[in-house]
């Protein structure tokens, strides 16, 4: 939901740091990958109750993440860097919710499965419509610099980054956390299957 506004806000000072970054040689797939070890430590990190530590974790991941796009636009974004991109962000998140249900599997289990299934409906339909959106040639207006469609949502990246730092800063409260997000994630599903089914009828009958 809040996504263009932050990418807005984030755009000059990611291509400064991308621009240092290119002349010491890194590349945006290398940036992905690094960005991606360096989050999926946080799943020990939470496993063991480090959780000021898996925040930060967190926190360098999404730096990496917002570094390699940055990279990608600097130099010359590919349909694979973008596959890796995405492929990687969704695996992290469903990872950090996997950790704190075996930090506590007793009183986190359902609400974090109950999350995890919820990730399985909002990235379904983003990228279900993702490929149909590229196949019928409908632009993404918010994210014209990303690699594919991206159908916006009331969860989208920021805020399911918001909610996985929440977690850590307080995870005794994780289950009320993942409950209420896991709820505006279907929310996110139905209006994304809604949208996105009529838009492409829409398309078919144009």
């Amino acid at each position: 939901m809040l996504d263009p506004i932050l990418n807005k806000l984030l755009k000059k000072p990611l291509c400064s740091a991308a621009k240092q970054l290119i002349k010491r040689g890194a590349t945006a797939d290398s940036v992905t990958v690094a960005g991606f070890v360096i989050g999926i430590l946080a799943v020990p990190a939470i496993i063991y109750g480090q959780y000021v530590l898996a925040l930060c974790l967190i926190l360098l991941n999404r730096l990496g993440d917002g570094l390699d796009g940055a990279i990608a636009r600097e130099t010359s974004p590919s349909d694979a860097g973008g596959f890796l991109d995405i492929t990687l962000d969704f695996i992290f998140y469903s990872a950090i919710v996997f950790a704190f249900v075996c930090a506590n599997p007793v009183d986190n289990a359902i609400a974090g499965s109950f999350l995890m299934l919820s990730f399985m409906g909002t990235g379904g339909s983003f990228l279900a419509f993702a490929i149909m959106a590229s196949k019928h040639g409908i632009d993404s207006p918010n994210y014209p610099q990303k690699s594919l469609h991206y159908m916006g949502g009331l969860a989208e990246g920021f805020e399911t980054i918001l909610v996985l730092c929440l977690f850590c800063l307080f995870p005794s409260q994780f289950v009320l956390i993942a409950s209420v997000f896991a709820a505006i994630c279907w929310l996110t599903a139905i209006i994304r299957i809604w949208v996105g089914y009529h838009t492409l009828v829409a398309t078919k009958d144009s």
